[in-house]
């Protein structure tokens, strides 16, 4: 895209991961691995109650994810103009994922938050989703247990849009497909990790598909496989179609509406006050 005389404009992106934006997201990524895989390694004596330690991993996975915004701060001199945006499209993610809940699994936030981390970049994406799905549990009602895990879930997803293949190298029907693509598989990825979070304690002890703590890892794999089979597949499947329903059909229009306001507000430009 060019703009007067020709001169080539690029899409700025408000948020950057800087160094300690980088180790932020570090920071919070490794506790999340461990607070969602952990069942998996623990021994029979553990003592395992997922539910009832859920409470402290709020607690620590929480304030990881306001420091990640608290970096990016700091390594961007995030502006008023960056931080409306992210409040309008957390907004709108908000709003956007009760519309479909409680339908087959079928949530638009997914489309919003892909097509936003691919605009606005890998660190303004990561906050985005976290608080996306803080403001949407706050609308619903929906707080609990499991929404530092959602958090963190949609951070992962709407900050890996952030980081496919830049915009100058595909766009038009190859961004498209490629976004797509990336929806079908984020939206499975957000499943079968939140499965993961709930399955330890939610299966019970008494069937085929049931965590047992100290079981061989392959063992436990095998059930966990069966359980999403089971129980999820079939609210995941239909929010991984609708997702590139969505991207293939209105992509392109939301796509040029946020680069376009990201070139219009001008993250990059630094005030100037004249006298």
């Amino acid at each position: 895209m060019t703009g007067p005389g020709n001169a080539p404009q690029r899409q700025a992106r408000p948020i950057r991961p800087g160094p300690r934006s980088a180790a932020a997201l570090a920071l919070v990524s490794a506790p999340g691995v461990v607070a969602f895989g952990w069942p998996l390694l623990a021994s029979s004596s553990s003592g395992l109650a997922h539910s009832a330690d859920a409470p402290w991993l709020f607690a620590l996975l929480l304030p990881l994810l306001l420091a990640v915004a608290a970096a990016t701060v700091a390594d961007t001199g995030l502006d008023a103009k960056a931080v409306a945006m992210l409040g309008v499209l957390a907004a709108a993610g908000a709003a956007l994922r009760p519309l479909g809940a409680g339908t087959a699994g079928l949530q638009p936030m997914f489309f919003l938050m892909v097509l936003s981390g691919r605009v606005l970049g890998p660190g303004f994406g990561f906050v985005l989703g976290s608080v996306s799905m803080f403001a949407s549990a706050l609308l619903t009602g929906g707080g609990g247990p499991w929404m530092p895990f959602q958090m963190l879930s949609m951070g992962w997803v709407t900050m890996g849009a952030g980081l496919l293949p830049g915009p100058h190298s595909v766009r038009g029907r190859g961004e498209l497909a490629l976004l797509a693509a990336y929806g079908a598989v984020s939206s499975l990825f957000y499943g079968l990790v939140m499965n993961l979070q709930g399955w330890p304690y939610i299966a019970g002890m008494s069937s085929g598909i049931s965590f047992v703590p100290g079981d061989p890892l392959p063992d436990n794999l095998a059930r966990y496989a069966a359980y999403v089979l089971a129980t999820s597949l079939g609210w995941d499947v239909p929010r991984a179609l609708l997702t590139v329903v969505l991207i293939l059909t209105c992509g392109g229009t939301v796509l040029r509406a946020l680069r376009r306001a990201t070139r219009r507000a001008a993250f990059d430009v630094p005030a100037r006050f004249g006298d």
